[in-house]
């Protein structure tokens, strides 16, 4: 964040009191875990601020008894936000929070709770005559006007005067901004959207909401190195925010480096995130590794952490409907067709209009069916909803051909289902390719095709050293957006035509030998 941008919002807002005998937190926050990536973005700025924070995720340690930490936790803490929305009320550990919280204000008069909801849901009884933030306007992450009253309310204050009217421009800007990224994104103008991250304004500097925004609409778009760089950016300026860090998982996935991206989740994984958006995004990279390596164990890898991901958040069908493919991937069928049923409870199997995801849901729910002129009639009306947004169709696009596999689906079927993706250039599956035994022409070809890469700034020199898969089919699909393997020898045929100079026969004569084994990789 700009120094000038971060000094104003901080003068907004009131700074830390000192702390009691027995307080060791200013605040202590309790919320649900499938709420964790809004609260983190919430602890950031509080830090930022110079409050100290109760989180678990940050406090608590290995071995150590989690209930009792939990109450010493409310016990030396001199507030507390309860972050509040629809699903709360479900969980038994948030109920016994309440308790705690609750037991602490009858204790001690000058402890103060402020209540953040997200979706308007009533609050719990015991709350209700206490600050409530309305947060519903920005679910994505905390900013504009409720923050500064979440803020304030800490010290059991109102808004500042001469903080209303900056708030409420933030709150304007943020809106307005938002409609222009959908905007963008909505009639393909990948420049706009880099033009717009680039902004400066306190609505970009006290959330990654809206970068965030930016980042998926460029994946969206198939602008998949920009958005790996805005990714980057707002990493960066929001180091504790897990949104950013997905995204970037996303991102390199797309580009087809799915080791980097399922690291990066596994981080995330091991370090505690087990919310249901981080499950089902590592249980898509294991997929990716299904595809390349086909181990049948990394499918079922990927079909068990949709499924976690699915009983942890019963509600989000992304991870149902996947769990239910995945299961069908390997042959289950009975109990594919049982998920997608319970998923279709949830979802509908209808499409609904504007959106987009919600529609190509109900598609692959009734091809799990086998109601296949349903699932291509759905499909179409899916694609028609959001023309532009190629680098999903695609992805929607692999997961239909490979459930028309498992399904054993007849040519007519397949043909009929896949109809509404004829647009894509060059649409394919992991799997579409044959089987490729790589030949002394076919690595020549290749040995070509990455010179002439490097020559014409395509692909980065070290390239040549490490002939690394990503790195190679991401410089190749910057002169050939769809190309597969079998299209080198054109590509290289083309660069070649207008490159400055061509590979030396002992230069070729290296890659073929000494680099043999990794051109076959990078074939495969």
């Amino acid at each position: 964040m700009p120094d000038s941008a971060r000094n104003q919002w901080l003068e907004l807002a009131p700074k830390p009191w000192p702390l009691k005998p027995g307080e060791k937190w200013h605040t202590y926050i309790s919320y649900r875990s499938i709420y964790r990536p809004w609260v983190l973005q919430l602890y950031d700025i509080l830090k930022q601020l110079g409050y100290s924070v109760f989180l678990d995720q940050y406090v608590l340690t290995p071995g150590q008894p989690i209930l009792e930490a939990l109450d010493e936790g409310v016990e030396q803490s001199a507030s507390a936000v309860l972050v509040w929305a629809s699903r709360a009320s479900e969980s038994t550990w948030i109920q016994r929070e309440h308790g705690v919280i609750a037991k602490r204000q009858r204790e001690r008069k000058e402890f103060r709770l402020v209540v953040v909801t997200l979706d308007k849901s009533p609050v719990p009884a015991f709350a209700a005559d206490n600050i409530i933030v309305d947060f519903s306007d920005f679910q994505q992450g905390p900013t504009g006007t409720p923050l500064l009253q979440l803020v304030y309310g800490l010290h059991g204050q109102p808004l500042a005067a001469h903080a209303v009217e900056v708030a409420a421009e933030v709150d304007t800007e943020t809106k307005r901004f938002l409609a222009a990224i959908r905007s963008a994104r909505s009639v393909g103008q990948p420049a706009r959207l880099l033009r717009l991250a680039r902004e400066q304004s306190l609505a970009w500097q006290t959330s990654p909401f809206l970068l965030c925004e930016v980042i998926e609409s460029l994946i969206a778009l198939r602008e998949y190195e920009h958005a790996l760089e805005i990714a980057q950016q707002c990493r960066q300026e929001f180091p504790n925010a897990i949104r950013p860090q997905q995204l970037e998982a996303k991102t390199r996935a797309r580009m087809g480096d799915w080791q980097t991206a399922q690291l990066i989740l596994a981080q995330l994984y091991e370090s505690g995130e087990r919310d249901a958006e981080t499950l089902a995004m590592l249980g898509s990279t294991w997929m990716d590794r299904y595809r390349s390596q086909k181990n049948p164990l990394f499918l079922q890898r990927s079909r068990d952490l949709y499924l976690e991901a699915f009983r942890t958040s019963p509600d989000d069908t992304y991870a149902g409907v996947n769990a239910a493919s995945k299961s069908a991937m390997l042959g289950e069928l009975e109990e594919a067709a049982k998920f997608a049923q319970e998923v279709e409870r949830v979802v509908g199997s209808a499409s609904s209009p504007g959106d987009f995801w919600q529609t190509v849901t109900s598609a692959e729910l009734r091809l799990l069916q086998r109601d296949y002129q349903a699932a291509a009639r759905l499909y179409g009306v899916g694609v028609a909803q959001d023309p532009l947004a190629l680098g999903t169709h695609e992805s929607v696009y692999r997961q239909a051909a490979s459930l028309l596999d498992a399904l054993e689906a007849t040519p007519e079927q397949r043909s009929l289902v896949l109809s509404p993706f004829e647009h894509l250039s060059h649409p394919q599956t992991a799997d579409s390719d044959p089987p490729f035994d790589p030949q002394p022409a076919d690595r020549q070809a290749a040995a070509k095709l990455l010179f002439s890469l490097v020559a014409r700034r395509y692909a980065d020199p070290g390239l040549i050293d490490s002939l690394d898969p990503a790195k190679f089919w991401e410089a190749v699909r910057k002169v050939r957006p769809e190309a597969t393997r079998r299209d080198l020898p054109a590509v290289a045929t083309e660069l070649n035509g207008h490159a400055t100079a061509v590979p030396s026969p002992v230069w070729l004569a290296w890659i073929e030998t000494v680099r043999s084994r990794d051109l076959d990789r990078l074939l495969q």
